[in-house]
């Protein structure tokens, strides 16, 4: 379902720029093996060779040309290659050991509800790619840690990423009334920053740079957003003051802002200078409204959780899994791959690639 419902049908299935860089973990250096050992162009090539067609967006995304149900049905096709079968609808009661055959062909026995039915069956490896609390509509679950608990396996302290922000008062109301607006801004948090596109909704601020930087927000810190970087808005206002002194503060900031943000945003902060010709206005004031543009300093009261995060911050601890295969350091045959595991990427493709990745990785041994 994450797979269909993926760049908006179209499915961000990797990206050109796969670096550790991209990755959020406890253990910064963990995801290197796992992403030189199954890279993008291993995937890609996959993609191909079943006559796929995608193309390259910005900042090197790749998506398909189509749809998203092409690059499911490949991957149900290479299962079903193998012969793998799909039992879905499960709910997996007990994973356990089988102490009198503990590194045999069955030393698993794993016990589920199928339709209702009681299913118990015998393996010599478990891999586990349960993904995670995020967007529960589309299965999102805890399943995954709770195995990993059954085992002593340490959990990584869990939160929602890549995941909107909500406001409460005057800023909700102004996010209310520009719901649908967009535009390119820059934002910090701590010394962390992304430039991308903001969008305004009647709860709050979405959109890829808000995803992007939710992932290093903590409650109670502010953002900085920059919403016009490519200017000092500060120096422009006064130079526009000189060139135009006609104009009203709305009417110049409109020229390189939406008209809409720049009437909600004076009116919120700068009331008085609301219908006021800049001619009018002396340059230390035009000044402080630029800078103020440049550093706006707004503090989030929550994301919206678990509901619309498209990844889970945090899981199953990498301390705990070896990072070439993904198996469970103290119990052989078990693995942890994907989203369940505490490493989330940046928005773009690169979740999409650790799931490929990872998977390769303990299916070559499992």
């Amino acid at each position: 379902k994450k797979i269909l419902m993926s760049g908006g049908g179209r499915c961000n299935f990797t990206n050109l720029h796969v670096e550790a860089e991209h990755f959020l973990s406890d253990n910064a250096h963990f995801v290197k093996s796992a992403l030189g050992r199954y890279p993008p162009h291993s995937f890609i090539s996959l993609v191909e060779s079943y006559g796929v067609e995608f193309e390259e967006r910005k900042h090197g995304q790749l998506f398909c040309v189509h749809s998203a149900k092409e690059i499911l049905a490949m991957l149900e096709a290479e299962c079903l290659s193998l012969g793998v079968q799909f039992q879905t609808h499960c709910d997996v009661s007990q994973l356990s050991v089988k102490a009198q055959n503990a590194a045999g062909a069955d030393r698993f026995s794993l016990r589920y509800t199928h339709h209702d039915q009681p299913i118990e069956v015998h393996c010599q490896s478990v891999v586990v790619a349960t993904g995670a609390l995020s967007i529960p509509t589309l299965g999102g679950s805890d399943q995954g840690y709770q195995l990993a608990e059954q085992f002593g396996i340490n959990l990584v302290p869990r939160r929602a990423g890549l995941v909107p922000f909500m406001f409460t008062g005057d800023l909700k109301d102004f996010c209310v009334a520009l719901a649908g607006v967009s535009m390119p801004v820059a934002v910090r948090c701590g010394s962390q920053g992304f430039v991308e596109d903001l969008l305004f909704t009647h709860r709050g601020l979405s959109g890829p740079v808000m995803l992007q930087i939710s992932s290093y927000w903590s409650p109670g810190e502010a953002l900085t957003l920059d919403v016009c970087p490519e200017r000092d808005l500060a120096e422009w206002l006064v130079i526009r003051k000189h060139q135009k002194p006609n104009q009203t503060v709305v009417t110049a900031l409109s020229e390189v802002l939406p008209k809409s943000f720049a009437e909600q945003f004076v009116g919120l902060y700068y009331a008085q200078f609301l219908n006021v010709k800049c001619a009018e206005l002396r340059d230390q004031q035009l000044g402080q409204v630029g800078r103020d543009l440049n550093a706006w300093q707004i503090k989030p009261a929550a994301t919206e959780g678990y509901r619309t995060a498209e990844v889970t911050l945090g899981g199953v601890s990498t301390d705990a899994l070896s990072s070439k295969t993904l198996e469970a350091r103290g119990q052989p045959g078990l693995f942890f791959v994907g989203e369940v595991v505490d490493v989330s990427g940046h928005l773009g493709g690169f979740n999409f690639q650790w799931a490929w990745a990872s998977g390769f990785c303990a299916g070559q041994v499992a």
